[in-house]
């Protein structure tokens, strides 16, 4: 349908010799409703907002800039590859008309810098990194000559705080290109800008519903606040009735903080909207809380998943958990199928993806005890997964990975109860036993010591912690908890 916006632009454009002085970048009362609009998931009435400020002003380029949300919702929630190969000419037509504006505006380089930014999350979406890295360096020199020009305009703080924060926390192996395109960053200053925009501007102003989220975003996965930015989506301010990209973030971020049980009331309470079919996603967030339940509901939310997804990503992962809750229910004929199909789904760009295609071209199933603790701690279900632990005797596990994860459960526990001499014990049981080793649980057990040191004001201990985890020889996840440490030591700079 937006082609058909984007037409009539061209032909407005081209049938008029008009300077650039006509174009405007106007964020009027359209514009906004249509912003409000695509920020809820609501698509279809955001383009019909956009149709009408485009009838009526068809010289607004802001209309163009709104235009592009389509792809960038769409592309990197849903990761259509035929979708993508449609529409990925919409950023150089979009950029070529929003030159013809006027530079003398504060909008002109900050709408691009807009696209290019959510142009760098969708090629990394679909594995296109050196693209997503060209393609970030423009957003970045753009905001930043917006920033020299217009020091006043504070939407700058918007992309200036996101990519400071993310550049800053970028693991080693991903520094170079940073330091090749000549982007420097810091999460703690990126934050510090969100955090300046969100608290001096409002819901009804352009682009603060997405400041909120890069704001959130940075909070949670680079600042290690995690509970201040769970208390803040359980609050009557973060509205969820109506708007199932609030669905959306609470269920991810729910998983991700061990909240299963809370996943799966708003799931079910996000299936009453007719859109939310759209989203397949929300079957796979529903599959894991579910999982981590050790619910058999699993099962079908799962296959919806890899049924209904037009994404590789996530579908090796579908397969691992299925094979998981088969594995723990003794059903190996189930399990063995599962494990299967890992290979012949999906691609490994994530590093789930490529966990699940490692698990499935080995021969090693875990020990079944200690992997339905992980699933209950995981789900945040930390007292029933003690029960299972302690009744563990840790000589009779064979294996060194899993013994390695053993001393590394428990040591969660222990810190989710609030007992760190006991915790801080276990994790370096789990670091002396796994440091040389392919698991990931050694260095997650050295990163959860940088936390505690951090937390605890002791900044020596926490660096060193934090440099031990990035130091540690090659591992499962090694990106992801390597971002993590160096998230951790920008904070401490």
């Amino acid at each position: 349908m937006y082609k058909k916006y984007l037409l009539f632009l061209i032909l407005f454009i081209s049938a008029t010799k008009t300077i650039a002085e006509n174009y405007v970048f106007e964020f009027n009362d359209n514009c906004n409703s249509a912003y409000q609009n695509f920020m809820s998931l609501n698509i279809d009435e955001a383009k019909i907002e956009l149709s009408k400020e485009m009838k009526s002003k068809p010289n607004n380029l802001i209309s163009l800039f709104l235009a592009d949300y389509e792809d960038y919702i769409l592309l990197s929630m849903n990761c259509d590859k035929d979708l993508y190969n449609k529409n990925k000419n919409n950023l150089n037509e979009r950029i070529d008309y929003l030159n013809k504006g006027d530079e003398n505006s504060p909008w002109f380089r900050f709408c691009k810098a807009g696209i290019y930014l959510h142009w760098t999350i969708i090629n990394l979406r679909f594995g296109e990194e050196y693209k997503a890295a060209t393609l970030i360096r423009k957003s970045y020199l753009l905001i930043k000559e917006n920033e020299r020009l217009f020091p006043n305009f504070e939407y700058n703080q918007i992309y200036e705080g996101l990519e400071e924060a993310v550049i800053g926390s970028l693991p080693s192996n991903y520094k170079w290109i940073a330091n090749a395109f000549g982007m420097k960053g810091s999460v703690k200053n990126g934050t510090d800008k969100l955090a300046f925009f969100v608290k001096t501007h409002n819901e009804k102003q352009p682009l603060y519903t997405e400041t909120k989220l890069y704001y959130l975003y940075t909070r949670f996965y680079l600042l290690n606040q995690q509970t201040q930015v769970w208390d803040y989506l359980c609050s009557p301010q973060f509205v969820l009735d109506g708007n199932l990209l609030n669905m959306y973030i609470k269920t991810y971020i729910g998983n991700d903080f061990h909240k299963a049980e809370n996943v799966i009331e708003i799931i079910k309470s996000a299936s009453k909207e007719k859109k939310i079919s759209q989203y397949p996603s929300f079957d796979f967030q529903m599959g894991i809380a579910l999982l981590y339940n050790l619910n058999k509901e699993c099962i079908p939310y799962f296959q919806k998943f890899i049924n209904n997804s037009k994404c590789d990503l996530h579908k090796k992962d579908a397969w691992l958990k299925m094979c998981y809750y088969w594995y723990i229910n003794n059903n190996m004929q189930m399990a063995n199928y599962c494990r299967q199909q890992i290979k012949n789904y999906g691609n490994t760009q994530l590093d789930v993806d490529k966990q699940a295609q490692k698990f499935a071209n080995e021969d090693h199933w875990p020990l079944s005890s200690l992997l339905q603790a992980r699933l209950l701690l995981e789900g945040g279900a930390y007292m029933q997964a003690y029960t299972i632990l302690k009744d563990i005797v840790v000589k009779n596990i064979t294996n060194e990975g899993d013994k390695t994860e053993y001393f590394y459960r428990l040591g969660i526990v222990y810190e989710q109860a609030g007992d760190f001499k006991n915790a801080i014990q276990y994790f370096n049981y789990a670091i002396k036993n796994g440091k040389d080793r392919k698991e990931q649980y050694a260095a997650r057990a050295c990163l959860h010591l940088g936390f505690y040191y951090e937390n605890n004001a002791l900044k020596t201990q926490a660096v060193s912690a934090y440099k031990e985890t990035i130091d540690m020889p090659e591992h499962d996840f090694q990106n992801a908890i390597n971002q993590q440490a160096k998230a951790g030591l920008s904070r401490l700079e």
